[in-house]
């Protein structure tokens, strides 16, 4: 079995990366790819863009971002897919849209409000003093059941488009930073930081409850996963462009 590279050692492609010095085999031999994920694109779609484009049999993400989440998708290729993992247990920043009044079955805009509540009765000094006591350090979560997480293995998402009814255990996940960024409500926008397997709508649906509303998350975008930063991710166009230099 092949033994996983340790980040360090890994090449990086991003936007300060030259096309006409960066080493014909690397893509091969393992590469770290980070791109900013177009809105509306699936994960899966700009690995796939990615792997039409690289001389690379092996292509894979570490960590999906939902259609409607925007920025920083890590893509490794070759040999450093075996270091998917490693990527994956970075801590990770996001910001967050999340509107009160309504919450939805999937915790984001993709489906239609189920529930409504006030949302008046919010202050941005009890918005932050929930954020401090509920959302700080490691807190217990329930991910949407409009998720990825296989359980019986199948994706949970599959079981609530057939409509069932399912049990979802609440897990461990770690928040190390909230900040409030801006106020205007009934939306506010939120930077987070926080560990593997944290569900951005997942908090954006709690703050909602624990603030005695209801609440969705309107927009995200992934800022960092580690070092890698969405200020130095490529977008799909600068790749393709990257690749047609690199190639000649």
């Amino acid at each position: 079995m092949a033994v996983a590279i340790p980040l360090s050692e890994l090449p990086v492609v991003d936007r300060n990366t030259d096309p006409n010095t960066f080493p014909k085999e690397n893509f091969t031999s393992g590469t770290v790819v980070v791109m900013d994920k177009p809105l509306e694109w699936s994960s899966f779609h700009l690995v796939k863009f990615v792997r039409f484009r690289v001389p690379a049999k092996k292509v894979g993400h570490a960590g999906t971002l939902d259609p409607l989440a925007t920025g920083v998708l890590v893509i490794c290729t070759g040999k450093a897919t075996k270091s998917i993992e490693q990527v994956q247990q970075l801590p990770k920043e996001y910001v967050a849209k999340i509107t009160f009044g309504a919450s939805t079955p999937s915790y984001d805009a993709a489906l239609e409000p189920d529930e409504t509540a006030p949302w008046d009765h919010i202050t941005e000094e009890k918005i932050e003093e929930v954020l401090k006591s509920d959302f700080t350090g490691e807190i217990m979560q329930k991910p949407p059941i409009y998720s990825a997480i296989k359980i019986k293995g199948e994706r949970l998402y599959k079981k609530a488009r057939r409509g069932e009814k399912v049990e979802i255990v609440p897990r461990p996940v770690q928040i190390y930073r909230t900040e409030l960024l801006n106020v205007d409500l009934p939306e506010i926008t939120l930077r987070i930081k926080c560990g593997k397997g944290t569900y951005i709508r997942s908090i954006a649906h709690d703050l909602g409850l624990a603030l005695g509303s209801r609440a969705f998350m309107s927009g995200l975008e992934r800022t960092a996963i580690g070092s890698f930063k969405v200020e130095n991710a490529m977008t799909a166009e600068e790749f393709n462009q990257f690749m047609k230099t690199y190639l000649v």
